[in-house]
């Protein structure tokens, strides 16, 4: 027969609106396997197993959520240039000190180079330089004098970090600070290296002169077809 109540009616009768009654769930539900099931199954035709895998979720966000791409980059030391050993005097083709000579010393594990002037002659302090931007020469000094440079990595050029600060009005028109001095210690390991240095270039006729000159190209000179 024909029900007394619509189907609105019971609808709302039964509360079905409010939903199905959940209860809470104390602690945090452990996710629902994605791993494929194998079951045995009757039947002689039905071959005895049968792999039941999980359907996917039908939910799914409605904005892109970002994931993280897996970091393909691995670190390795830079290949050195044959041409370029202990002792070898390089031309600085950037930088400040662009077109002097300077004494390569060792490479550091960032695959940096290690230089010096020696500072005495030509002003050039221990630094990094990248191979990329210097000409290895035919010139080389002797490193049977060279102290141990085993101290003498990246961490030791690193500068420390200073606490920020906010200047206030008055400290922002104040007159500028005198340049920082550099540290007594770095000017003690600068003596230590380049002492046995002057020593072994001072043996050598015309050596001083040439790390004092600065390397620079007169016009119809073609840098690829010089022998350095």
């Amino acid at each position: 027969g024909v029900g007394r109540l619509s189907r609105s009616a019971v609808f709302r009768k039964a509360r079905r609106w409010a939903g199905p009654k959940t209860t809470k769930v104390v602690g945090k539900a452990e996710p629902a396997s994605t791993a494929a099931v194998v079951k045995e199954v009757g039947g002689a035709n039905n071959g005895g197993k049968r792999t039941i895998v999980p359907k996917t979720p039908k939910f799914y966000p409605a904005e892109d959520v970002p994931k993280p791409l897996r970091a393909l980059h691995v670190n390795y030391t830079t290949k050195l240039k044959a041409s370029i050993v202990p002792g070898t005097v390089l031309i600085l083709l950037a930088g400040r000190f662009k077109g002097k000579h300077v004494v390569f010393l060792k490479q550091l594990s960032s695959g940096l180079l290690l230089v010096t002037g020696p500072f005495k002659i030509n002003g050039v302090p221990l630094r990094r330089v990248n191979q990329s931007y210097v000409i290895g020469t035919n010139t080389k000094v002797d490193t049977s004098n060279f102290p141990n440079l085993d101290k003498y990595t990246d961490d030791y050029f690193k500068k420390p970090k200073e606490a920020a600060h906010k200047k206030s009005e008055e400290e922002f028109f104040a007159p500028e600070e005198k340049k920082k001095e550099i540290a007594p210690q770095r000017k003690d390991d600068q003596k230590e290296v380049d002492s046995p240095n002057l020593e072994t270039i001072k043996k050598t006729p015309l050596l001083r002169q040439y790390l004092n000159a600065r390397f620079s190209l007169t016009k119809y000179q073609a840098p690829h077809e010089l022998k350095f």
